[in-house]
């Protein structure tokens, strides 16, 4: 399937080069996209997590929201 890019406003297909190199950078955004997902499930799954064990130690929901600053 060709690809274009718009170059002085005109439509223009991509080399092979081009292309490569497109591929590439779509494959390093994949990439950091999840491992941006996985960094923001880890940190829910601690968070919640560190609130089981407040609640583990006897502290109520009031507590915990006080400790957490929510």
């Amino acid at each position: 399937m060709a690809r274009y890019k718009i170059l002085n406003g005109k439509k223009i297909e991509l080399t092979a080069d081009e292309e490569i190199l497109r591929d590439k950078e779509e494959q390093k955004s994949a990439i950091r996209v999840q491992a941006k997902k996985e960094k923001n499930e880890n940190y829910l799954a601690k968070r919640l997590s560190g609130k089981q064990k407040l609640k583990d130690l006897g502290l109520d929901d009031d507590e915990i929201k006080a400790l957490m600053g929510v």
